[in-house]
């Protein structure tokens, strides 16, 4: 009884130490993770679960996104997860998510990880048409998402239609020009052809530094009130707070730099911005949502402290990541270095082969026709000594003949002719027999000397048999010498020579190397510059040609508004800046 008991009290313990737990799904921008919780996580567990995950280190710029009522609400990290307004049916699902934006992409994202995370939101919020793209600088863009999906350009295997089933280019972008899709994939083409040796990094970084100038890269929109009555937009991102027109998201009416914020903070509805001047007005407005106004104080909290961190020495965690990612840029330089080196060595070999293959199948060509020439040349021969032949045994039975007639000719001479008429038939014939007898002797001396000139052409034949025979030979002797000598210097096909051991290698990154690392980079920052300038008479050149194929009825208003931006020259900084440099005056919009 007491044995029964006590394994009742043991089980229901056990029972009581087995945590509850719910399951939890986070979709990232390429992928799909499911998480076992337990009930009493909070926020901080469960991301810092993904991140470990992930293996991402820069955790500050992230969170994990919800839906609630139509309205977007970040997992705070100190409230359990279950006391959130999320769904109560399992898989409970968040997106990870970049919720804060750097100032300077290459300067701020240190690790590859974070570089392609925001590379994918960037891209898709370019392509769903949340951040405004012109159409040149789409096409550019495309061209840098190709090269880090496809790597270098490659005629042969990236043919005409290659891109024909990837999504590259923003709807309205398309619309706008009367341009097939065959004459848009032509234009990402001729420049993806001009990234050339960029790794997937480089080119996911090169997209990022050109999508952080656009106007409403970073940017978080939300509806307000001011005092009035009249509705405007909020803009949050990293370099203050924007108030823009709700029909001009492109150029804000006015501009709160962080460091000219000195509080924040709402009630209820209200929201209040309060300038480190005292002598500019105080700006307030209001949501229509209690819920959207706890959002915006959590990016203006997240935003001012991120802005502050940049103007201070990095953290010692910071600096340890930069140190790495250092290190393992020149590693991978390095390496890319070597691999270049290899495969220029390996394409110059099989060069070299295919051009010693081409030669000694030209040489065997050669061989074949001497060849063909020597078996022509011998029966030519032959057939020369036999008519050489033929033509002396006629000239020697025309001699013989000759002889015979001649006899015939001192017989009838010496043969008595009794009868007058016997006589004259005696001398015709005698003359006949005379010139018989001469034309026997011109036939036989022109059949001997066509039998000379026969023998001379047999003459002729065997010596251009002996040197056919001697040019064979020397081809012969060639094409047996030749691959063997150039053997010593080529490489055979599968060039095992070219294959380094990765045991053998070794970084040692020493005071030296990271000089030489930071010259380089120096001199990278000059020749981005320049760069910079051929990218943007590209863009200009880009911009000319296909505005011949615009259809003007489909711009949209930020269309115009972005042409008018480029007509009086302003971009993304200089608006920005336009209210500061305007002097200390009470805000009126």
């Amino acid at each position: 009884m007491a044995g029964a008991i006590a394994s009742r009290m043991s089980f229901s313990s056990l029972k009581r130490k087995q945590p509850k737990t719910f399951t939890v799904r986070i979709m990232t921008m390429d992928a799909e993770m499911e998480f076992s919780c337990e009930v009493k996580w909070k926020g901080k567990d469960l991301f810092d679960l993904v991140c470990r995950t992930l293996g991402l280190r820069e955790t500050w710029f992230f969170g994990l996104q919800y839906t609630i009522k139509d309205t977007v609400a970040w997992l705070k990290m100190d409230k359990k997860v279950l006391d959130h307004d999320v769904p109560t049916e399992e898989p409970v699902t968040f997106h990870f998510l970049a919720k804060f934006y750097p100032e300077n992409a290459e300067e701020e994202l240190v690790q590859e990880i974070t570089q392609h995370l925001f590379f994918l939101q960037v891209k898709k919020q370019i392509l769903d048409e949340k951040i405004y793209c012109p159409p040149e600088a789409s096409v550019l863009l495309a061209s840098y998402a190709v090269q880090a999906k496809y790597g270098d350009y490659d005629p042969t295997v990236h043919q005409r239609g290659f891109l024909a089933q990837e999504e590259l280019l923003p709807k309205r972008v398309i619309n706008l020009y009367q341009m097939t899709p065959e004459m848009w994939e032509e234009r990402i083409t001729a420049w993806y052809a001009e990234h050339r040796g960029r790794a997937r990094d480089e080119a996911e970084m090169e997209y990022l530094k050109i999508a952080q100038d656009l106007e409403m890269y970073g940017v978080n929109y939300f509806a307000i009130r001011n005092k009035k009555g009249t509705e405007l937009l909020l803009g949050v991102d990293a370099l203050g707070l924007h108030i823009y027109d709700p029909e001009n998201r492109l150029t804000p009416k006015i501009s709160f730099p962080w460091n000219e914020i000195r509080n924040i903070s709402y009630s209820d509805k209200e929201f209040t911005i309060k300038p480190l001047d005292k002598k500019i007005d105080v700006f307030k407005f209001n949501s229509s949502k209690l819920r959207v106004n706890k959002l915006i104080l959590q990016l203006c909290i997240g935003n001012h402290d991120l802005f502050m961190r940049r103007r201070k020495a990095d953290s010692l965690e910071v600096q340890q990541m930069k140190a790495q990612a250092r290190e393992e840029k020149a590693r991978k330089q390095m390496e890319r270095q070597r691999l270049a080196r290899e495969k220029q060595m390996r394409e110059e070999a099989e060069r070299t082969r295919d051009e010693l293959e081409r030669r000694l199948l030209q040489l065997k060509e050669e061989a074949t026709m001497a060849n063909e020439a020597l078996m022509r040349s011998e029966e030519t021969a032959d057939l020369l000594a036999e008519k050489a032949q033929i033509t002396e045994e006629e000239a020697k039975l025309l001699a013989q003949k000759a002889a015979e007639a001649e006899q015939e000719m001192q017989r009838i001479k010496a043969t008595a002719i009794r009868t007058e008429e016997e006589k004259r038939l005696m001398e015709q014939k005698v003359v006949e027999a005379e010139m018989l007898a001469l034309k026997m002797a011109e036939e036989s001396e022109r059949r001997a000397k066509e039998a000379d000139q026969l023998k001379q052409d047999l003459q002729e034949a065997r010596e251009s048999e002996r040197r056919a025979k001697q040019k064979l030979l020397e081809i012969t002797s060639k094409s047996s010498y030749m691959p063997m000598n150039s053997g010593m210097t080529v490489l055979p096909a599968d060039l095992p020579s070219f294959n380094l051991i990765s045991e053998s290698l070794s970084f040692d990154f020493k005071d030296t190397d990271m000089k030489r690392l930071s010259m380089e980079i120096e001199k990278e920052k000059v020749e981005y510059m320049e760069k910079s300038k051929h990218l943007q008479e590209q863009l200009n050149e880009l911009k000319t040609e296909i505005e011949a194929l615009k259809l003007k009825e489909r711009e949209t208003a930020l269309d115009i508004l972005h042409n008018e931006n480029a007509d009086r020259g302003n971009s993304k900084h200089n608006t920005i800046k336009k209210p500061q440099a305007q002097g200390r005056r009470p805000i009126c919009i």
